[in-house]
């Protein structure tokens, strides 16, 4: 049985539908990347995992299930006990995520007390044991400090430590290291690869950045306007994308090994969830659309192996994918 299942997952605002039939699977000890750009619906989606979606949206269709419990029909004290105790989340920006009022050993000591059971002096060294897991120096120090005494390296790695800290079997991460610059970013992200392997945690890593998703995933969800367009593994999916969006993608990722006068970029914006183009949501910037990508909604195709693909002409795509790589750039 999967870890975390979602199936046809749809979540609506009263005007408009941000996450539309979302299907994937996570096993134990599996790292699922699912990325797209702004306004793809993957935070909706993530979000919509555990219950923690804005008060004005709602999962209208589809289950999620996390190890066996169906989410979307628990209880609101059923799915608190699931979040944090079996899954738990790293959220953007660590200084709206950790209470600035509160030491930050105190903050990762909580779950442990409240989830756990530990007593007082127990909970504490399972914070400093934590700090020292992450990276964080000088734990017992750095335990007494503030959020906002601490580095945005630092930081993040104390929502690291808090998010393991009631030794969940998943952690959804959203786009924990956009905040960060690149010589943290690179620390951060083989920091959640080593708590990866050597605890068995599963992962659900939120980006719109390519080469994180390479980094730290071996699946892969690519979101657009809401829909799942294209599954596989990174490896299958980055090498020979099936996708036109995921291709432009790609494609639009700087190669500094190669020379060229212009970045390739993906014409046009992605549309408005509330006025969606007919057919094909990305036929109006696609290069290989046709009359017809327009005139019906387009099914996820099951390719095999695994993979998936929303295209009328996926295997055209794939062919134009083989006669120009595109896997160097990530």
């Amino acid at each position: 049985m999967s870890l975390l299942r979602a199936e046809d997952l749809t979540v609506d605002f009263p005007t408009l539908r941000a996450v539309d039939g979302a299907s994937f699977e996570v096993e134990a000890g599996d790292a699922l990347g699912i990325v797209g750009e702004s306004g793809s619906g993957k935070t909706m989606t993530l979000r919509a995992l555990v219950g923690l979606l804005p008060r004005t949206a709602r999962v209208s269709g589809g289950t999620v299930e996390i190890d066996g419990v169906d989410v979307t029909r628990a209880s609101p004290e059923r799915r608190r006990e699931l979040r944090g105790r079996t899954v738990s989340m790293i959220f953007q920006e660590p200084m709206t995520a950790l209470n600035p009022v509160m030491r930050v050993g105190a903050q990762i000591a909580e779950a442990p007390l409240v989830r756990l059971g530990y007593s007082g002096r127990r909970a504490r060294e399972r914070a400093l044991d934590l700090m020292r897991l992450v990276g964080i120096p000088d734990p017992a120090r750095r335990a007494s400090a503030y959020p906002h005494e601490l580095s945005g390296g630092m930081r993040q790695r104390v929502v690291i430590a808090i998010a393991l800290s009631a030794e969940p079997k998943l952690i959804l991460c959203d786009e924990p290291t956009t905040a960060l610059d690149v010589t943290i970013q690179d620390q951060i992200l083989k920091l959640l690869g080593s708590l990866q392997q050597e605890l068995g945690v599963a992962l659900v890593f939120v980006s719109h950045d390519l080469a994180v998703i390479a980094q730290t995933c071996s699946r892969v969800a690519v979101m657009y306007a809401g829909q799942v367009v294209e599954t596989g593994t990174v490896d299958a999916v980055f090498r020979e994308p099936h996708h036109p969006y995921t291709l432009g993608l790609l494609r639009s990722v700087p190669d500094f090994e190669l020379v060229r006068e212009h970045l390739s970029a993906i014409p046009g914006s992605p549309p408005d969830l509330a006025a969606l183009p007919s057919g094909c949501r990305f036929h109006p910037r696609c290069f290989l659309a046709q009359d017809d990508c327009a005139l019906t909604a387009v099914p996820l195709f099951q390719l095999g192996g695994g993979r998936a693909a929303r295209c009328l002409y996926h295997q055209r795509c794939a062919a134009d994918a083989r006669r120009e790589p595109v896997i160097a750039g990530v």
